[in-house]
C-alpha cells in the first residue's frame, strides 16, 4: 500500500506544543525557523511544526526533534523591532515524519504522513468518555483558578472527540513530554482515558498544593499572632516590674556589655545587633546567629592582659629546667627577651622554630610564656586548607565560626599570650584559598593591630600577642611568610644530650605515666647509651621515649607477675626486654669499598647519611640512575658524569669509557624519595672509584655541589648533616671550602670527635676519599 506523503518545511518549537484546532501566536528568531517561514509563505502558507526533545538546542538536528507533529497554517506575519517575527498559526492535522529531506538547505524540509484518527467500534463508549473527561475537565477549573469558567464553556460545546481532547490537552499546565504522549495517540479511546487519568493526577497535585498552601498561611498567621501576644507580654512585664523571658535575657546582655572591657566602638555595635536580637522572633534562625556573635563579642578579651615580668637570670633558669643542650637556641631566646625588655613591649620579628620532629619545639615555647609569665596557647596549621579556617566563616548561616586566630585569642583569655603556629609549613591550598595568604596580615607587625575576622567583622588587636611558629622544613614555608618570621634552627641532639635529657627528663615522666617510682626501676647508662644507639634513629627524643615507655611497661609487669621489688635494665638484659636490636651502631662501611662513597644528606628529621654506588659493565656508554631520585639529584649525576668525562685523561681513566661502558648509579632506601644538589662530590667520588678500581676510605664521608668544571660549591645543613656522620661512626668530612664558617656551630662534643676537610675542587675530594695512588684503570 502507498502512502500519501506531502513535503513541508520543518519549524522546530522549543518549550511548546501546537495541538490541531489550536491557535496560537509564536515569536520566531532563529535563522533555519525564518527560512521555513519564508518557505511556507512561498507556497500555500501549510507548515510542519514539531516539537524539539531538549529546550536548550540553538541548533537542533534531525535526531532532536519529535517524528510526530502538526501541519498547520500560517494566518498572519508580523517583523517586529527586534528582528523576530510574530506569526499567527492554526493547528490542522496531525502527521508523522516518513523522512528528513536534505538538511543541507538553508531550512529543514521534511516529507510527512497525515494521521487520522481511530475513533472507538462503539459510538456510546466514546461518548460516555467525553462526559466523563467534561467533568474531570469542569472539577480542575475550579480547583486550578487559572482556566475561566468562559474557555469551559467554549470547550464544552464540541462534540467531535478528538478535537474536544486536543482542546483540552491544549489548557492544561502540562510538561512537553506528557503533551506530546498525547499527540502521538491516534486512538481516541486510548486518548481520552488517558487525558482523564492525567487530569485526575493533576487534580491530586493542586489539592496538595492547596493544602500546602493553607498550612503555610496558617503559620504566618500563628507567628504574626505570637509575635503580636509577645508585645504584649513586654507591656504587661514591664508595668509589673517583672523580668521574665527573653526581655530578661536581654537585660542580662546588656549588662554584660556594660560592664565588659569592650572599647567604645564595639560596645555600639554590640548594642546595636542586641536591639536586633531583641525585635528577632526567638523561632527565627538569625536569633541564634546574632546571639552567637554577641556570646563571641562577650568572651573575647579586649583589654585585659598579664604583666611582663621579663627576667633573663629567671628566664635562663626555666629553660635550663625545661630543656638540656640547645645552647645557641637558648640564647637567640634570651637575647630576643633582653631586647623586648629594654623596649618595654613585645614586639618585634615572629620567632620561628625550625627543626626534625622531638627536638622541643613546642615545649620551648611553652617555656617562653612561663618565663614571661604569660598565658599560653597553641593552635596546630597541620593540613589546614581553608581560608576559612583563619579569617572565620562569614556570619551568614547558623553555624558560622570565628577563625582560629580568634578561637585561640578567646582560649587565652588576654590580648598579650604566648600564641604558638605549630606545623606553619603543612598548611596547604585547594579551591577554598590560600590559608597561608591570611596568615600574612596576622604576622605583620604593621597590620595585625587592625586584624579582622569574617564572622566578627571589627577590628581585633593582635599587636600584643606574642607569636612563635614551629615548622619542619623551611622550604615548604610560602616565601612572603617566612619573610615575616625569624627562623631559629634546632638540629637535633648528641648522643651525651639524648643521654642527659633521658635520665633527667623523659624517664621520670614515665615513671610517673606508668605508675613506678625511682625505687622500682633503674637503667644504667650503659643499657641508655645501647638504647639510643641500638634502638633509635632521629634527630629528636621522641622514639627514644616511646622506648622508655615500653621498658616501664615491661617492667611493670615484672613487678606484677614476678613480685619483683625492683628492676634494673643494662647493657645485657636490654635485648630481653625489648627484642633485637632495630638499628646497627656505626652505619659507615666495615671496609674500603671500590664504587660506593657516603654522602650526607638533610630530610625533614634531621641529618641523615646516604649510601651511594655505582657499578660498570660493557655496553655503548647508558646512564642508569635509580633510587627514586629527584630532579635536582639526577642533574647533579649528570654533571659528575660529564665533568669525568671531561677529564679522564687526567683521571687515567680509558678515554672512550663512555662508549665501551654503561654506568648504573644507585641510591638505596628506593621508596624513599631523595632530592638536591648535595650528593653531587658524592656521586662523581664513587663513580670515579668505580671506574679507576681505587677504594673509597670508610670512615670518610661527604657534601657538595658539583659544577662541571670541578669545583665544590656550599651546601646547607651543616651541623645536622655532621650529628648523622657522628651517629653512624663516621670520623672524616669533607666539606665545600666555603662551609668552614658553619663548623663553630655544630656542639663541642661532636666537633671533637670528627676531622672537618675543606675541599674547592674535586681533586682535592678524591685525594682524600680514595685510597692508593691514582694509576691506571684496565
Amino acid at each position: 500500500m502507498i502512502k500519501d506523503t506531502i513535503q513541508l518545511p520543518l519549524l522546530p518549537l522549543r518549550g511548546l506544543l501546537v495541538f490541531p484546532s489550536m491557535v496560537i501566536h509564536l515569536d520566531v528568531g532563529r535563522d533555519k525557523s525564518v527560512a521555513a517561514l519564508e518557505k511556507a509563505m512561498m507556497g500555500d502558507q501549510t507548515i510542519f511544526l514539531a516539537a524539539q526533545k531538549k529546550v536548550s538546542l540553538e541548533e537542533p538536528e534531525t535526531k532532536d526533534v519529535y517524528q510526530i507533529g502538526t501541519l498547520a497554517k500560517v494566518k498572519q506575519m508580523l517583523k517586529l523591532p527586534n528582528g523576530t517575527i510574530r506569526v499567527l498559526v492554526e493547528g490542522i492535522h496531525r502527521g508523522e515524519i516518513v523522512q528528513f529531506m536534505d538538511t543541507d538547505n538553508e531550512a529543514f524540509e521534511v516529507e510527512i504522513e497525515k494521521l487520522e484518527d481511530v475513533h472507538a467500534e462503539e459510538a456510546n463508549e466514546e461518548e460516555a468518555l467525553m462526559r466523563t473527561l467534561l467533568d474531570q475537565f469542569e472539577q480542575y477549573i475550579k480547583i486550578s483558578k487559572k482556566i475561566t469558567q468562559e474557555t469551559f464553556a467554549t470547550v464544552s460545546d464540541i462534540d467531535e472527540a478528538g478535537r474536544l481532547s486536543d482542546i483540552i490537552t491544549s489548557h492544561l499546565s502540562l510538561k512537553i513530554k506528557d503533551k506530546q504522549t498525547l499527540l502521538e495517540m491516534i486512538d481516541i479511546k486510548e486518548r481520552l482515558q488517558h487525558l482523564i487519568q492525567t487530569i485526575s493526577n493533576e487534580q491530586k497535585v493542586l489539592d496538595l498544593e492547596q493544602k500546602i498552601g493553607k498550612r503555610v498561611k496558617s503559620s504566618m498567621e500563628k507567628t504574626q499572632k505570637e509575635y503580636y501576644l509577645r508585645e504584649q507580654l513586654k507591656a504587661i512585664q514591664k508595668e509589673l516590674g517583672e523580668k521574665e523571658g527573653k526581655t530578661s535575657e536581654v537585660g542580662q546582655l546588656s549588662e554584660k556589655i556594660e560592664l565588659s572591657d569592650m572599647p567604645d566602638s564595639i560596645k555600639e555595635v554590640a548594642k546595636k545587633e542586641l536591639g536586633r536580637y531583641e525585635k528577632v522572633p526567638q523561632s527565627s534562625a538569625e536569633s541564634s546567629v546574632i546571639r552567637n556573635y554577641l556570646d563571641w563579642l562577650l568572651a573575647l578579651p579586649w583589654t585585659k592582659k598579664t604583666t611582663d615580668t621579663i627576667e633573663i637570670d629567671n628566664a635562663e633558669t626555666i629553660l635550663d629546667e625545661d630543656h638540656y643542650g640547645l645552647e645557641k637556641v637558648k640564647e637567640r631566646i634570651l637575647e630576643y627577651l633582653a631586647v623586648q625588655k629594654l623596649t618595654n613591649s613585645i614586639k618585634g620579628p615572629i620567632l620561628c622554630l625550625v627543626g626534625p620532629p622531638g627536638v622541643g619545639k613546642t615545649s620551648l615555647a611553652k617555656s617562653i610564656a612561663r618565663s614571661i609569665n604569660r598565658n599560653f596557647v597553641r593552635t596546630s596549621l597541620g593540613g589546614v586548607r581553608d581560608e576559612a579556617e583563619i579569617k572565620g566563616h562569614r556570619r551568614t548561616y547558623i553555624g558560622a565560626m570565628p577563625g582560629r586566630i580568634i578561637q585561640g585569642m578567646k582560649k587565652a583569655e588576654t590580648i598579650n599570650p604566648v600564641f604558638l603556629l605549630d606545623e606553619i609549613d603543612k598548611m596547604s591550598n585547594d579551591f577554598r584559598g590560600d590559608p597561608s595568604s591570611a596568615m600574612l596580615e596576622v604576622l605583620d607587625p604593621e597590620q595585625n593591630h587592625t586584624y579582622s575576622d569574617h564572622f566578627i567583622e571589627e577590628n581585633y588587636d593582635l599587636s600584643n600577642v606574642l607569636f612563635v611558629a614551629t615548622a619542619n622544613y623551611v622550604t615548604n614555608i610560602p616565601g612572603p611568610l617566612l619573610d615575616r618570621m625569624e627562623l631559629i634552627s634546632i638540629a637535633g641532639y648528641t648522643e651525651v644530650e639524648k643521654l642527659h635529657i633521658a635520665k633527667e627528663h623523659l624517664l621520670n615522666k614515665q615513671l610517673k605515666e606508668n605508675g613506678l617510682k625511682k625505687a622500682n626501676m633503674q637503667i644504667r647508662d650503659d643499657g641508655l647509651l645501647k638504647l639510643i644507639r641500638k634502638y633509635t634513629r632521629e634527630a629528636g627524643v621522641r622514639n627514644l621515649e616511646r622506648q622508655l615507655a615500653t621498658l616501664c611497661r615491661k617492667a611493670a609487669k615484672q613487678i606484677i607477675s614476678d613480685e619483683k621489688k625492683r628492676v634494673i635494665v643494662t647493657e645485657k638484659n636490654l635485648e630481653e626486654l625489648l627484642g633485637k636490636p632495630l638499628y646497627r651502631y656505626g652505619l659507615m662501611e666495615q671496609e674500603n669499598q671500590i664504587g660506593t662513597a657516603t654522602g650526607l644528606a638533610y630530610t625533614a628529621a634531621g641529618g641523615d647519611t646516604l649510601s651511594i654506588e655505582v657499578s660498570h659493565y660493557p655496553g655503548k656508554g647508558k646512564l642508569t640512575l635509580t633510587g627514586k631520585l629527584g630532579d635536582v639529584m639526577q642533574e647533579s649525576a649528570q654533571a659528575a658524569f660529564s665533568y669525568i668525562r671531561s677529564r679522564a685523561d687526567e683521571l687515567n681513566i680509558a678515554s672512550d669509557f663512555h662508549e665501551t661502558y654503561d654506568i648504573h648509579i644507585h641510591v638505596p632506601e628506593g621508596a624513599t624519595p631523595k632530592d638536591g644538589p648535595s650528593a653531587g662530590i658524592t656521586m662523581a667520588t664513587a663513580l670515579v672509584s668505580a671506574l679507576t678500581g681505587r677504594a673509597v676510605k670508610k670512615e670518610v664521608g661527604m657534601t657538595g655541589e658539583i659544577t662541571l668544571r670541578g669545583r665544590v660549591l656550599p651546601i646547607g645543613g651543616l651541623k645536622e648533616k655532621s650529628l648523622s656522620a657522628h651517629r653512624a661512626g663516621i670520623t672524616t668530612i669533607i666539606i665545600p671550602d666555603e662551609n668552614v664558617k658553619d663548623i663553630d656551630d655544630i656542639p663541642e662534643s661532636v666537633r671533637n670527635d670528627l676531622t672537618f676537610i675543606k675541599a674547592a675542587h674535586l681533586d682535592q675530594v678524591l685525594d682524600h676519599a680514595l685510597v692508593g695512588e691514582n694509576h691506571e684503570s684496565k
